[in-house]
Parts: C-alpha cells; sequence; structure tokens
C-alpha cells in the first residue's frame, strides 16, 4: 500500500482501549510510516495493560491530555459510537493530520454532520474504520461487477445480526463498496421494537428491514435480526450471480458451468488502512474509507428509521437530523411490550459496570 516513495514518520494515538483498538494498534505497528507513541482509557488499568502488549510508551485516563501532550500526527477514535461525536470534535480542534473513526460514524445525522464541519474547518482528514473495504473478497466483487463478469448489476440482499448500527452498518457500505459507491436514492423500511434493547448504550431495534434504490438503478433489500443468518450481499446481475463473505468468493455465469470459486488474496485489513491513510495525508490517493461514505452509510440507517416513523419512502439525502428511533421510541409509536433494559453489548464491560455511564 505505501509505493515506492518512503515517507516519513507519523506519530499515532489511539483514544479508547477496548477489543477494536487493539486491530487500530496492529494496523500502526505493521506500518513502517507509524509510530504508535500513545493511548488514553477512562480506565487507568486497561490503558496501561493496552500500552503493554502493543508497545506503546505513554499512556493516558485524559484523551484531551493527551491530544495536548502528544501533539499527534493520527488519532484512532475506538470508543462506543456515544463517544465518537465529541472525541473527533475534540481530536479535530488539535489539528492532527488525520482522524481514523471507527464506525458507525455516529448515532445520528446531526452528529455525523458535526464531526465533518469540524475536520472541514481544521482541514483534519477524517476516515471512518469500515476495514473490511480492503479484504481481498469484497475487493474482488467490486472487481467482478466492475468487469461485467454478471452482466448489469440489478438487485442484491444483505442479511445479519445484532443491530443495524452495529453489523448492517458493514452490510450498507458493503453494497455500496461494490457497486462503485453510488448515491442511495430512496429507503423504505419497517421497524419492530418490543423489548427494551440497547446495542452500546444506543437504543436497538428488535429487527428491521426494507429496500433501496441505488442510482443507476440497482435494488438492494436488506434484513436485521430477522432471519438467523449473516450474509454480507448476495449480488443478482443480468447474466449471474455472485455470492462471497470476508474470506471467500464464487459466481455464476454462462461460461462458469455452475459455481466457481475464486482464489482470495489474504490482505491484513487493519495494516491497509493505516497504509491508505498514510498515502491520502501524502495526497497519493482518496481514502476509501473517507468520512463521506460513513455519512452515506448514517443516511442509509436513519432512512430505514425515519421511513418507519414517517410511514413512506424516504429520499436520500435524509433531513432529520435526530436519530428516528429515538424519535420514534420518545413519542410513544413503538411501545414497549416486555420492559426491562438489556444491552446486547455488555459483555464487552469490565469490572463491576453493566451499561456504558457507569465507565464514564
Amino acid at each position: 500500500m505505501m509505493g515506492d516513495q518512503k515517507s516519513a514518520g507519523y506519530r499515532a494515538v489511539i483514544i479508547g482501549c477496548g477489543s477494536i483498538a487493539n486491530s487500530h494498534a496492529s494496523g500502526y505497528n505493521r506500518t513502517d510510516a507509524t509510530a504508535l507513541v500513545a493511548c488514553a482509557d477512562t480506565v487507568d488499568a486497561k490503558a496501561a495493560d493496552f500500552a503493554e502488549r502493543n508497545g506503546i510508551p505513554n499512556y493516558y485516563a485524559d484523551y484531551r491530555e493527551m491530544l495536548d501532550v502528544e501533539k499527534p500526527d493520527i488519532v484512532s477514535v475506538c470508543t462506543w459510537h456515544p463517544l465518537h461525536a465529541e472525541m473527533t470534535i475534540a481530536a479535530a480542534a488539535r489539528q492532527p493530520k488525520a482522524i481514523l473513526c471507527e464506525k458507525p460514524m455516529a448515532t445520528n445525522l446531526g452528529e455525523a454532520e458535526a464531526m465533518m464541519i469540524a475536520c472541514q474547518r481544521n482541514q483534519v482528514k477524517l476516515a471512518i474504520g469500515f476495514q473490511r473495504r480492503f479484504l481481498g473478497a469484497w475487493t474482488e466483487a467490486k472487481n467482478l461487477i466492475a468487469s461485467g463478469a454478471v452482466g448489469k448489476p440489478e438487485r442484491i440482499s444483505h442479511t445479519r445480526l445484532t443491530g443495524l448500527l452495529n453489523a448492517s452498518s458493514h452490510g450498507f457500505d458493503c453494497m455500496r463498496y461494490i457497486l462503485g459507491d453510488p448515491k442511495v436514492e430512496w429507503v423504505f423500511g419497517q421497524v419492530e421494537r418490543k423489548t427494551d434493547r440497547y446495542e452500546r448504550s444506543v437504543r436497538s431495534e428488535d429487527c428491521v428491514a426494507g429496500f433501496f434504490l441505488f442510482e443507476g438503478g440497482v435494488q438492494a433489500s436488506f434484513q436485521t435480526d430477522v432471519v438467523p443468518e449473516n450474509k454480507w450481499a448476495f449480488v443478482q446481475g443480468t447474466d449471474g450471480l455472485i455470492d462471497f463473505d470476508d474470506g471467500w468468493i464464487r459466481y455464476f455465469n454462462a461460461e462458469t458451468a455452475g459455481w466457481k470459486d475464486v482464489e482470495v488474496e489474504e490482505v491484513d485489513a487493519a495494516a491497509a488502512q493505516v497504509g491508505e491513510l498514510v498515502e491520502w495525508i501524502e495526497d497519493r490517493c482518496v481514502h476509501r474509507n473517507e468520512a463521506e461514505n460513513g455519512l452515506w452509510t448514517m443516511h442509509m440507517m436513519m432512512g430505514a428509521y425515519e421511513s418507519a416513523r414517517c410511514h413512506e419512502v424516504v429520499r436520500l439525502p435524509m433531513q432529520t437530523r435526530a436519530n428516528p428511533l429515538d424519535l420514534m421510541v420518545e413519542a410513544g409509536q413503538l411501545p414497549v411490550q416486555y420492559p426491562g433494559r438489556y444491552d446486547i453489548r455488555s459483555f464487552l464491560l469490565e469490572g463491576e459496570a453493566m451499561n456504558l455511564e457507569e465507565t464514564e
């Protein structure tokens, strides 16, 4: 990913030392052009352990102190999504060269727009961590479609578990990526929420399903927590089919005489994501995870909620900047039939904490 030019060293820091931070640390440590110099977490012991395991010289309990002292070139935001906007805006104010924020970009469109404005105002490049765009199978699917191997794509389907903002954010991003990142014209969705379900302290639906229309005419369907199946995308073209997941891909057309497996290149997605970030900093490319793509995924997810709220097809980009699922719950449109709040990501917490607020 680095090309022929030898890059200068870029100082990187990580905010939040949970599970996904390990992927970011691996990416920085495996990229010659970056040096991971510090990390921050409100749980001091967690930050200390993370620093020791990843060879990081400094750690902090206050991420703003870390940003002020270390003056990094690159900042990774690896906290839960309710904190993404606050931390990205704070990091942008210190004017690093780039920020890599984990997915989903935010919890509503207002937050996502504020993140982009803060980065534009401070001339900071912002990428959203949809690292699967670097996987060999995903890129091969993109290349097969572009080459016409299955004719003109007409329909895509996506099914996933564990919440719209969680796993399905990858699925929505996947659909746009393999089609060449087209705009999305509209979304039509339906939501069920009979339990008081949360995901990383953000309200979550029990299940959601619907349809998209992409610019160019490709139609897509999606289901989250409706069926017990995980499939990033199944593509139907005028002349064939594509089926793939993270580590494999196969396609079918008139010439293959059945399904044909395609050899998939093994890619260190974490390192590739950082390597392309360095190239973007040096103006040698545009990062495939630039914030504009993360914002489109936000429009798709919030649009599905908004369609359920308003009982209509929602044209994108949409204008409601609050989270429509919150609006529905607070307006009594989705009354809880089985009371009792629970969080499907509570297992990620440590010690006695059972919700995000207890860790702040």
